[in-house]
């Protein structure tokens, strides 16, 4: 299974549109009554009560579903889930409904969700086909101009919609009260200002791609947030702030204080790809040592509770 090719495929087509509803009222728990949501299409999403079924198309949605107590009933790709996202583990009761590139209508349909969350343009024909039996949230999913603060709104939203506003606002003050904790100790440490790089990567045939996690990526933006600086300065795309390149690319990375964090949950081409590599092995990074790879299951396009995992790894692995 190449999942960083898949994502990265989707993320030179993806762009960055919509807006998102401030959701954060009042619990509908209780009252159990009608729940609309403002989503990512400017959407009033008009729900007969506050979901209790639901079906998430996306792994940073479903991590969402499950961090604020509502298992959800269907997941795309429930073993690629399992494997790259640790940080919101699934119930083995959830349904597998297909892949996330195409899910089924039929399986989804079978379950009888009070609603379907999906990232928005995942496969936008795919919404009218889902709302003609089901209600459809549609979230931002990721926004490289201010991807914080867009988590923050899809986490209110979702919340609303399960009937678990409180809790959606608890997972956000964890999640902040993490990055300042994070912060504190960069700082504690003399590690403020590290530059570092963060990538996955994917061999097709013989050659190494790198995909360069540059600024406003979720992942970037938890760095900034602990007090790292992002080093990469090539091209991103608007969405996810991702960009490409190969190992030579790389080589304009001189500052001897950089640091390199990596995903690769599989096929750790990092270790296997390059390890022979002649041009990696000169990278100054490479040659000091100052890389770490991010453990298993950790999900850079998740949650907040995927965020408050990145935190503590990166602050542990610049304060060593």
């Amino acid at each position: 299974m190449r999942i960083p090719a898949l994502i990265a495929a989707a993320a030179i087509v993806l762009t960055a549109c919509g807006t998102t509803e401030n959701t954060s009222a009042a619990p509908t728990t209780a009252a159990g009554g009608p729940v609309t949501v403002t989503d990512a299409r400017g959407k009033n999403v008009e729900l007969k009560a506050p979901a209790r079924k639901v079906v998430a198309l996306e792994w940073g949605e479903a991590e969402i579903v499950a961090s604020l107590g509502v298992m959800p009933v269907g997941v795309a790709d429930t073993a690629g889930y399992k494997t790259w996202n640790a940080a919101a583990p699934l119930d083995a009761s959830v349904k597998d409904i297909g892949k996330r590139s195409e899910p089924s209508v039929d399986a989804i349909v079978a379950l009888d969700p009070d609603v379907v969350v999906m990232a928005q343009e995942r496969d936008s024909t795919l919404v009218p086909q889902l709302e003609k039996y089901v209600p459809v949230v549609v979230t931002k999913s990721s926004d490289a101009a201010r991807n914080l603060d867009r988590l923050r709104e899809d986490v209110r939203m979702i919340a609303k919609a399960v009937g678990k506003s409180a809790e959606g606002d608890k997972l956000l003050s964890d999640m902040d009260a993490k990055l300042a904790e994070g912060r504190k100790a960069v700082e504690a440490g003399g590690a403020s200002g590290t530059p570092f790089l963060m990538a996955d990567g994917w061999l097709e045939g013989s050659t190494v791609s790198i995909r360069p996690f540059g600024k406003g990526s979720l992942v970037s933006d938890v760095a900034e947030q602990v007090g790292l600086k992002n080093a990469w300065t090539g091209q991103v795309d608007p969405q996810w702030g991702l960009g490409q390149t190969d190992v030579e690319g790389l080589s304009g990375l001189t500052d001897p204080k950089t640091v390199l964090f990596y995903s690769a949950s599989e096929d750790d081409v990092f270790t296997t790809g390059l390890a022979r590599n002649p041009v990696w092995q000169r990278l100054p990074f490479v040659a000091s040592k100052k890389v770490t790879k991010l453990d298993t299951g950790t999900w850079t396009f998740g949650g907040p509770k995927s965020v408050g995992s990145i935190a503590d790894q990166l602050v542990r692995a610049v304060t060593a």
